[in-house]
């Protein structure tokens, strides 16, 4: 294909991306869901190219920076409290469910050799970040559900890779140790974690000597393909290697980056982020075609594979909830047994975690990375599509309807020790302390009577606040509503002077930045 018409239909895509995102909105969609049909209706348009996807390009390009920004907003100290659970679902949910889909395939196509079974199952078998994002962006969640599946999201494509890559190897040579592989999981993951901390402790350094904005940001940016490339290069895992440094930098992040520069880059990274994450649903849809093609046309694939894949499907969403159920069911016998360090979830809370488990582009990749040649592989590269168009239409656009019908609430013991009206009364304390320090000269006469009284009058009013929230709740509602008019009206007037040509451009954007720093406090506040 030409570069130029390359490029054209890369703008062509962002521009499709943007349509959807409104129209999933204006119909009540989950965005994934119409970027995923809109993909798949592209790429049938006359004139069209067919799309081909590079695997290995796709995971390069799109999940070191989508696991890096799961890494960065995660909560740590969940994570850490909950990283047995996570473990469970990570990597013994993902196991337990290559083995059953292996099974279940080999019962349905006893002629295909196990090896092959086996990498079906490793395949379909982890949940996808990047749908598991999309989907919990849009839903809310008591915050042990939360980190569960996000911390899940982050480490289960590790043991999917290595499941999938000694699957295709003993497919390819015919031999196979459960020793072997699991002690190379263990061994890349132990090196990805290592690579990780290396790169993340440099990054550290490395950050807090620069002094230019767009420097820091920049060297941010880099963080999440560094890691990953680095790791996959000394052929460790650069999944585990890219989470770890994002937890690093994560960490490190409130202390090595000014206010500005964490502004800044916060807004290019999600506009990256939002991009990156549309256009991967895109490519799944638009990768149909292909998918269609290889399996002889729709009505080929529907009549010799529709009903094997229905079956695997089945037998995938079960999988995933006997894993759930049985985990939580071992965590109440221990309690009863007097082991009541875990608190089991629940039937409702289980229920959530098995119908969240989406799967997306790293299926995808795994998929049409197959080898020619090997076993079974149009019919698993047809039933990894169906698996990722299946979980997206169907757990993807009812996940919501579940998490209402759970009615799941917040266990005290997740819930912070301070409330945020809490924490900015002491804050304000905090401040006022030190502005009353500052406020007088050596010879202790008050040199910031105006600064100290704001102060004091701030923290006065902010630990009434905190004590009394609910019935000063709605009048801050008021209050930061008038504001918002105020930030509306000197922005007209702002606009005004500057089309009048009685201000230039230079004070228009110094006195818009100050507008819109207000506006955002005061939409942090009232929300």
């Amino acid at each position: 294909m030409d570069p130029t018409h390359l490029f054209e239909l890369v703008i062509g895509m962002f521009v499709a991306i943007i349509a959807l995102h409104y129209a999933a909105h204006r119909f009540g969609l989950p965005p994934s869901v119409a970027l995923l049909a809109g993909g798949a209706l592209l790429a049938f348009l006359p004139g069209l190219p067919t799309i081909t996807v590079d695997p290995g390009l796709v995971l390069v390009i799109f999940l070191p920076p989508l696991l890096m920004d799961g890494a960065w907003f995660i909560a740590l100290r969940p994570l850490r409290r909950h990283l047995v659970g996570i473990a469970s679902l990570a990597i013994g949910a993902v196991f337990f469910t290559c083995a059953v889909l292996a099974v279940v395939t080999h019962l349905l196509f006893p002629s295909l050799p196990w090896a092959a079974c086996a990498a079906l199952g490793a395949i379909v078998s982890p949940p996808d970040a990047i749908s598991a994002r999309a989907i919990l962006q849009r839903v809310k969640l008591p915050r042990r559900l939360q980190i569960l599946l996000e911390g899940e999201s982050l480490l289960n494509d590790a043991s999917g890779l290595v499941l999938f890559r000694f699957a295709v190897a003993a497919g390819v040579t015919g031999a196979f140790s459960t020793v072997d592989a699991a002690g190379s999981f263990l061994l890349l993951a132990a090196g990805g974690a290592f690579v990780g901390i290396v790169v993340g402790t440099v990054w550290v350094l490395f950050v807090r000597q620069l002094r230019d904005e767009y420097l820091m940001i920049a060297a941010t940016t880099l963080l999440a393909w560094t890691s990953y490339l680095l790791g996959e290069q000394i052929h460790v895992s650069g999944v585990i290697a890219t989470v770890t440094t994002g937890l690093i930098a994560s960490w490190h992040q409130h202390t090595v980056l000014s206010a500005s520069t964490r502004m800044r880059g916060t807004s290019f990274w999600t506009v990256i982020i939002f991009l990156m994450e549309a256009a991967v649903f895109i490519l799944i849809g638009l990768s149909l075609r292909g998918v269609v093609e290889r399996g002889g046309g729709f009505s080929v694939v529907t009549a010799t594979m529709g009903l094997p894949i229905l079956v695997i499907l089945i037998a995938l969403t079960l999988a995933r909830f006997g894993w759930a159920f049985g985990s939580d069911l071992v965590i109440k016998l221990c309690n009863v047994l007097g082991l009541d360090r875990h608190t089991p979830l629940g039937v409702r809370g289980v229920t959530v975690i098995s119908w969240a488990g989406v799967r997306g582009v790293v299926t995808l990749a795994l998929a049409l990375s197959v080898p020619e040649g090997f076993p079974g592989r149009d019919f698993i590269l047809v039933t990894s599509f169906a698996v990722i168009v299946g979980t997206v239409l169907i757990q993807g656009t009812t996940l919501g309807r579940v998490i209402t019908w759970a009615r799941l609430s917040e266990p005290a013991s997740e819930k912070a020790r301070l409330t945020m009206s809490q924490a900015e009364a002491a804050m304000a304390q905090a401040q006022f302390a030190t502005v009353k320090d500052l406020a007088y000269d050596g010879e202790g006469k008050l040199i910031h009577p105006q600064l100290l009284e704001r102060y004091q009058r701030r923290a006065v009013a902010i630990v009434d606040y905190a004590a009394r929230t609910e019935q000063y709740s709605p009048m801050l509602q008021a209050h930061f509503d008038v504001v918002l008019e105020a930030v509306a009206t000197g922005r007209r007037e702002l606009i005004r002077l500057h089309r009048a040509g009685d201000i230039d451009d230079e004070t228009l954007r110094e006195l818009e930045r100050d507008l819109d720093l207000e506006e955002l406090s005061a939409i942090s506040a009232k929300s």
